[in-house]
């Protein structure tokens, strides 16, 4: 990391103003170069920008963050331009003419900062999350991960890991020494316990991942029950094609939702029943598949036609499943209306009445699997993948299985290392390239 990086750090495009950042040692020779003057650190400054070539560039703000006390850990100045293209232009061309510099590739000026302990990876990872949230509980979930939540949960295991691998090695190393007997043994319930704080923050219902790529709600029912209509009100615009002809929607339809600051990912699909039409038995057999995957059902139900409801409708309802009778306005709904022991929220999509309870209802619902308290929630799959090498590595010390003394500390350190590679502490070589490669030029 000897050479210096630069980048666009806001968004594209024509704007008020535009943060162009450098990183490196030659961060300071470029503020000097272009400002004529290094400023207090850390300080905003107006500064007249001078290309020595072509003359003056903009009337602009610069900033100065000498390091480690920096972002990267490295040298870092700032300049915020007018959001013009020609006026960032001719900032890039005067940069690029500067011995050293060169432009940041994606996720550059973040994987520095990590590997000068600026940030573990999951921070960056949250840092790459709290850029990409559309959502309140997405927001959330970043800014947590970001300021360390998950990182600092890990450490503590690892540490804790760290500590009885060490009585167990002290116990192999030095047998002429005096050490307490049975020292394996005693650490065995610290470990015990361990496994399983890490087995149940595992059994979290992939809470952080659904935050992270959007809750998966499916609405299902049989044909001209209301489904796409529904779709249609709950996204607040034509998103599918509304028909009284029976099997109009054949594959499925799938929007995005901010549903009281969760995402939502709803898909409208085929109508459920015994068909000939291929194209139609397709779109069922999807629609089947798509419930299967769904983390909760929207079961829309004719209020006219309860009543000896098709078994491939009935086996729908479980725990997952909120079940809704449609047209109310033709054919009103009993209080407290019960289908399988289980309450029928009452609905007219085409007035609007019920809306609003079934809107709070799933919101409700939502919030219930996928809301966030305690610990912060492991929210990518090599997060999952590490952890359960973990587990796996500890169960097998606990079951005494490791035929001697040697082997069972093995077991230790091959979780303490499962632990640290979720964090970058080691041997991370090869998960760093994953880690950064979807971050925006200028982080």
């Amino acid at each position: 990391m000897t050479d210096s990086i630069y980048a666009l750090s806001s968004a594209p495009g024509r704007a008020g103003l535009a943060v162009v950042r450098l990183s490196g040692p030659g961060a300071g020779p470029a503020l000097l170069a272009l400002a004529g003057r290094l400023p207090p650190p850390r300080l905003a400054s107006r500064a007249l920008l001078q290309d020595q070539m072509t003359g003056p560039i903009d009337d602009a703000l610069v900033l100065w963050f000498p390091g480690p006390a920096s972002f990267t850990g490295e040298d870092v100045a700032e300049f915020h331009i007018h959001g013009g293209k020609a006026v960032l232009a001719a900032l890039f061309a005067a940069l690029a003419r500067l011995p050293g510099l060169r432009l940041a590739e994606p996720g550059e000026f973040s994987r520095r900062a990590f590997q000068h302990g600026k940030l573990d990876l999951t921070a960056a990872e949250g840092l790459a999350d709290l850029i990409d949230a559309e959502t309140e509980a997405q927001r959330r979930q970043g800014l947590r991960q970001m300021q360390g939540e998950l990182g600092r949960l890990y450490e503590g295991w690892r540490a804790r890991l760290l500590r009885a691998l060490a009585h167990v090695e002290a116990d192999i190393d030095f047998p002429e020494e005096d050490l307490p007997a049975g020292i394996a043994a005693a650490v065995a319930p610290g470990i015990a316990q361990l496994q399983g704080e890490i087995t149940a923050h595992l059994a979290d219902n992939r809470r952080g991942e659904r935050l992270r790529d959007g809750v998966a709600v499916v609405i299902l029912g049989p044909p001209n029950a209301g489904k796409s209509s529904l779709l249609n009100a709950l996204a607040r615009r034509e998103a599918a094609i509304v028909s009284d002809i029976a099997g109009t929607t054949r594959d499925i339809i799938d929007v995005q939702l901010d549903l009281g600051g969760y995402p939502v990912v709803l898909a409208d699909t085929a109508g459920l029943r015994d068909t000939v039409d291929r194209i139609e038995g397709e779109g069922v057999r999807r629609a089947l598949a798509r419930a299967e995957s769904a983390d909760l059902k929207l079961l829309l139900l004719d209020a006219a036609a309860l009543e000896n409801l098709p078994a491939e409708i009935t086996a729908l309802i479980d725990n997952n499943c909120l079940l809704i009778a449609n047209k109310i306005d033709q054919t009103p709904l009993p209080p407290d209306a019960r289908l399988a022991g289980r309450q029928l929220l009452p609905l007219s999509v085409s007035s609007g009445q019920g809306l609003d309870a079934l809107l709070m209802a799933l919101e409700t619902a939502v919030a219930a699997r996928y809301g966030q308290a305690g610990d912060a929630s492991l929210t990518r799959a090599r997060h999952r993948e590490a952890l359960q090498h973990c587990a796996a590595a500890l169960e097998r010390f606990l079951s005494g299985a490791a035929p001697d003394a040697e082997l069972a500390a093995e077991d230790l350190r091959l979780a303490a290392r499962a632990l640290g590679r979720i964090t970058g502490r080691v041997d991370v070589e090869d998960v760093l390239d994953v880690v950064f490669r979807d971050f925006c030029i200028g982080k």
